[in-house]
């Protein structure tokens, strides 16, 4: 029952090149930041990535996309990454933008063991239509177009209404972040570093949680556990120094009157 590995290295160390990794986190807060260094520092590519962005140019998963080694995303956030949006419109990574709550929910049910779902997001335009550009070719043209999705008609309190048929996401490994975490893997996160994290724990067949702070088994409040660790197999305890190294995506700042 304990799933401590003694570093991220180890954690990820039989990721292979051509996975399919779930990674947590909105913008920079709550990533997964220790595992995606380690994940880079291992040499793997072509990976198809499934989270809310893909972090900025030199931060989270931009250290990947800045590297080459990720072939495909799926994101609803294009974001602050320059970097992401040149590899995109030159042709060099798929990206398949979804919206966000979808994505939300794909994981959630691949985590669930639901296949797919219907949702009323995205009828009525490319979402559901299909040819949103995934893919564009040197020239500029769409490569990869997003394919047509199948629509129902269900009765609601408001009336018959279409929706949209959406798939569930599996990935092969997911990648959180935890503020508490004790040796079984039960997960505990803060605030808004929540986030995406138990959605990616759910998806993942094979999930490594870095957490902030190891706790000991039965010393956290099984009511305030937020992901419990029959969805995580690997648990990484970061270091102090590991753990206080958390970046702000865009800092704002204004004058105070005197």
């Amino acid at each position: 029952m304990d799933k401590v590995f003694g570093s991220a290295a180890e954690a990820v160390i039989d990721i292979p090149s051509g996975s399919t990794i779930a990674v947590g986190g909105f913008g920079l807060c709550g990533i997964p930041s220790v595992l995606v260094e380690a994940l880079l520092a291992a040499g793997v590519g072509d990976l198809e990535v499934a989270s809310n962005n893909a972090g900025v140019d030199d931060g989270g998963l931009g250290l990947l996309l800045a590297a080459g080694r990720l072939r495909r995303i799926v994101a609803s956030y294009v974001g602050e990454n320059r970097e992401f949006a040149r590899q995109y419109l030159s042709g060099e990574l798929e990206v398949e933008l979804t919206p966000q709550g979808t994505l939300a929910e794909r994981m959630r049910a691949g985590g669930s063991g639901i296949p797919a779902f219907f949702t009323a997001t995205g009828v009525g335009t490319q979402v559901a239509e299909g040819g949103l550009p995934w893919r564009y070719g040197p020239d500029g043209g769409v490569l990869v177009a997003s394919p047509p999705k199948q629509t129902q008609v269900f009765d609601t309190p408001a009336g018959p209404r279409d929706f949209v048929l959406e798939r569930a996401i599996v990935a092969d490994f997911g990648l959180v972040r935890a503020w508490r975490g004790d040796r079984h893997g039960n997960l505990v996160f803060r605030k808004s570093a929540r986030n995406f994290n138990p959605l990616v724990a759910m998806c993942g067949r094979v999930t490594v949680a870095e957490v902030e702070e190891l706790a000991e088994p039965g010393e956290l409040d099984p009511d305030e556990i937020h992901t419990p660790g029959v969805f995580v197999q690997r648990v990484v305890a970061l270091t102090p120094a590991q753990a206080a190294d958390k970046r702000i995506e865009r800092r704002t700042v204004r004058e105070v009157a005197a």
